[in-house]
């Protein structure tokens, strides 16, 4: 965990990130193709089983949404299909709502953690009926608005969503215009903060880090620097474990509060994450579904896995492996009976 500043040094700082620093600091490829852009796909190891399974199985498309935590599901959902179930395995680097356009073409299998996503059931599962759900990942999945821990502790009240127009000068950056920078990640994430910003009558401004590296990137160094930072986040998140953000208490979510999005005045509720795949996948009788249908682990699995690849510079299959090897008897709970 990264060692905090002490008192002795200015707490004055205004430091306000910005957003050409951090991109300098730190760029990342956002998974932004299109799903004919990646058609090529990413065959990952050698598929480990055997010629027989290799033909049971057959082609696995997977799709790789751009955060961390995605990526160590999907690592490990396809590590365990080619290494037990001989698939063939092909991961595509695709932004969200780019995955379940893939479904109606076959050009993509499976989605491996949907957070949410109720406008996207409806228009592929109910209206055009070509994905289906696969059932829970076993993350609970939260979104907010955070603050590095330092500047909950010198200012507690930042918390409150009451206050932050108090503290709108302190967060302005070159970026917002003269109000509070309220820092978000990749523009394709679920998010309600410009209504939230809007309908809660703050002087604020929403500005784009670009992807989650960057936003990891300035709440590292808002904590190590003492800056002023208000953005984004969500948990599960293998980051938390390092700088332990202090989440923002927005109006609390009620049932229906966030119906109309551009009337959203409320906190975001917890999602139940979920696994979504093609009508044609569930049909097919391939092995590999039945390996989505019962996947399913902890937020601390998945912080663990996103850690490895993230923090300790492990590839994908690295990670996956090597998570694998140590919990073999929850990956045994998955394989098809």
């Amino acid at each position: 965990m990264i060692r905090r500043v002490t008192n002795g040094m200015q707490h004055g700082r205004r430091g306000a990130i910005t957003i050409l620093a951090v991109l300098a600091l730190l760029t990342a490829g956002c998974g932004g193709a299109t799903v004919q852009e990646t058609s090529g796909g990413n065959e990952t190891g050698d598929g480990g089983g055997s010629e027989a399974a290799a033909a049971d199985c057959g082609e696995f498309n997977l799709a790789v949404n751009p955060w961390v935590g995605y990526e160590a599901n999907a690592a490990v959902v396809a590590y365990v299909a080619e290494n037990d179930l001989g698939c063939q395995v092909t991961k595509k680097d695709l932004k969200e709502e780019v995955s379940w356009q893939g479904f109606g073409t076959g050009e993509v299998d499976a989605i491996v953690e949907n957070w949410g996503h109720e406008d996207l059931k409806k228009k592929y599962i109910e209206d055009q009926g070509t994905a289906v759900e696969a059932g829970p990942t076993g993350n609970t999945g939260i979104i907010g608005w955070y603050v590095p821990p330092w500047l909950a502790e010198e200012h507690p009240d930042v918390t409150d969503w009451n206050s932050l127009n108090k503290y709108a000068k302190e967060f302005a950056t070159s970026e917002s215009g003269g109000k509070g920078q309220l820092l978000d990640g990749d523009p394709s994430f679920v998010t309600n903060d410009e209504a939230l910003v809007e309908n809660l009558n703050l002087d604020y401004k929403v500005v784009y880090a670009g992807s989650e590296p960057a936003l990891i990137q300035a709440f590292r160094q808002a904590e190590a620097n003492q800056e002023w930072v208000i953005g984004y986040f969500y948990e599960p998140q293998w980051f938390l474990s390092e700088v332990p953000l202090a989440k923002v208490e927005l109006p609390p979510y009620e049932e229906g509060c966030d119906a109309d999005p551009e009337k959203v005045a409320c906190d975001y509720p917890e999602y139940q994450l979920d696994k979504i795949v093609s009508k044609d996948f569930a049909d097919s009788g391939s092995p590999a579904y039945e390996l989505v249908q019962n996947f399913t682990w902890t937020n601390e699995d998945q912080n663990l896995v996103a850690k490895y690849i993230a923090e300790d510079n492990m590839s994908p299959e690295e990670a996956a492996k090597k998570w694998v090897e140590e919990n073999r008897d929850k990956v045994e709970a998955w394989l098809p009976s």
